[in-house]
């Protein structure tokens, strides 16, 4: 179809910015579907192949998720990209990480379309350099470009898919593991609409595991891996009781957030995960940001530690930093689980390349290893762990302007500080602004407030020494927050 382009003079992408709302957020560039129009894809499309100089004739990597509105705005991607003279390597409906290893491998920059875990009505796009991840500094160049746009924008069929982004992600985990590492395990997938309900079940075959499918839809899920509806918490327990799995496993919408499940059905908290993976492939430096579970440090196991903001280009920082103070095996993870490589790995004669983005597969199979190879079940690997537990949970459709408001004041007065948090029994030892408003509790325990990055929500983390008084905790400190 043809959409006429807005006038052929030069667009500011920070205008689009302002008038659509569609900006960047923890990331990737995120808004309503409804304005991620073909003119609004296109000028950010160009506005990126602008500031990281591809030169002509050159390739770019693009993928989508299963979200109704992602060929649209694929198609819009692919027009910019052949109008700035590129070649569009088209890798189809695929995880984003799948995506950033094949750009990463090919050394070619790299466009996924996805709204990962946000709802519905919403969606985005994330970019890629060669190296990775694009950085914050990468997002203000964006912001600042002026693009101009053709007078018409010609949206065409998507190319046809290259399978070999999908071949080689497969195969970095068949080689690594060894075979038949999960046989004997009975695991059950929820596929929803994750991009990776097909090519996981193709890792986690491989590796001998017996895999049964639970919840396949054409219609899109936003699963959220911090704040699981409960629905699907009472669901994963009776198909545990059902079934009798080993384990229950899903990812969010684009696959680079795990959730993993036990043999009960009880799913594991994304930051207990990251720790235990870390463990597993015996890193000595980890990035986390700074609402991740503190059994990080408590354990003992990491000899360098990188404290972060909540984001993975900052997890990459973190990253960066940690390996140019000397740490050999660097890893990162975020409290949703995702999982990033910083450094080459190596286990049992087996090597593991750097995959500096958030990827669900790589800790949803070591800990499946990590079990198989303890000889216990998987709900007994966080006993390894200090005793501390995490619980997150979110206020919808709350302006962001209202919650960094709110957080200013209780950073700002200390009575106010104390009458918000009275109502809990609790008192405040100290606080950190790192990313939010994170408290520590004069008994020790955390709550930490957070406008969302990609969503208008008010999040909060909670850690205490139980998880039912990490959830009732993050629960009362969003009913204050709410009422105010």
């Amino acid at each position: 179809m043809n959409i006429p382009a807005i006038p052929n003079s030069p667009l500011s992408i920070q205008h689009l910015m302002d008038t659509s709302g569609v900006r960047f957020g923890t990331s990737g560039a995120r808004g309503l579907a409804a304005e991620l129009t073909a003119e609004l894809c296109f000028a950010y499309t160009t506005a990126f192949l602008q500031v990281i100089g591809a030169p002509a004739g050159s390739r770019v990597a693009l993928g989508m998720d299963l979200r109704p509105s992602s060929p649209d705005i694929a198609a819009a991607c692919v027009a910019a990209i052949r109008h700035a003279g590129l070649e569009a390597d088209f890798c189809g409906v695929l995880p984003t990480p799948t995506l950033a290893f094949h750009a990463q491998e090919a050394g070619i920059p790299a466009i996924m379309v996805t709204g990962s875990h946000i709802p519905f009505d919403r969606n985005g796009i994330k970019f890629y350099r060669a190296s990775g991840e694009i950085t914050k500094s990468d997002e203000a160049g964006i912001a600042a470009a002026a693009v101009r746009l053709p007078a018409k924008i010609q949206l065409d069929a998507l190319p046809a898919v290259n399978p070999q982004a999908r071949q080689h992600y497969i195969d970095r985990y068949l080689n690594f593991f060894p075979r038949n590492r999960l046989a004997g395990m009975r695991l059950g997938f929820y596929e929803h609409s994750s991009v990776a309900r097909d090519l996981l079940r193709d890792i986690l075959e491989g590796l001998g595991g017996e895999v049964i499918s639970l919840g396949r839809t054409d219609q899109f899920v936003p699963i959220d891996t911090e704040a699981v509806a409960e629905a699907d918490i009472r669901q994963a327990r009776l198909w545990a009781v059902e079934h009798r799995f080993d384990a229950i496993l899903s990812t969010d919408g684009d696959a680079d957030r795990p959730l993993l499940g036990d043999e009960r059905g009880d799913y594991l908290r994304g930051d207990v995960v990251g720790i235990l993976c870390a463990q597993y492939l015996g890193a000595d430096a980890v990035a986390t940001p700074v609402s991740s579970n503190t059994a990080l440090e408590k354990c003992g196991a990491f000899a360098h530690l990188a404290r972060t903001r909540i984001g993975s280009p900052f997890v990459i920082e973190g990253m960066e930093a940690l390996r140019a103070n000397g740490a050999r095996c660097v890893v990162g993870f975020e409290a949703n689980g995702g999982f990033l490589v910083g450094s080459r790995l190596e286990k049992a004669g087996h090597f593991l390349q750097p995959l500096p983005t958030r990827d669900a597969v790589l800790p949803i199979v070591a800990l499946l290893a990590m079990a198989r190879e303890r000889g216990v079940a998987v709900s007994q690997l966080p006993a390894s762990l200090p005793s501390r537990f995490t619980a997150s949970d979110r206020i919808q459709n709350f302006a962001s302007e209202k919650s960094r408001q709110l957080l200013q004041t209780l950073a700002d007065s200390t009575a106010a500080l104390d009458a918000f948090l009275a109502p809990l029994g609790v008192v405040a030892a100290s606080i950190d602004q790192t990313d939010g408003l994170r408290i520590s509790l004069a008994n020790a325990e955390i709550v930490h407030l957070r406008p969302s990055g990609n969503a208008p929500e008010l999040r909060c983390y909670a850690e205490a020494e139980s998880q039912a008084r990490a959830i009732a905790l993050a629960a009362a400190c969003l009913q204050q927050a709410g009422s105010r």
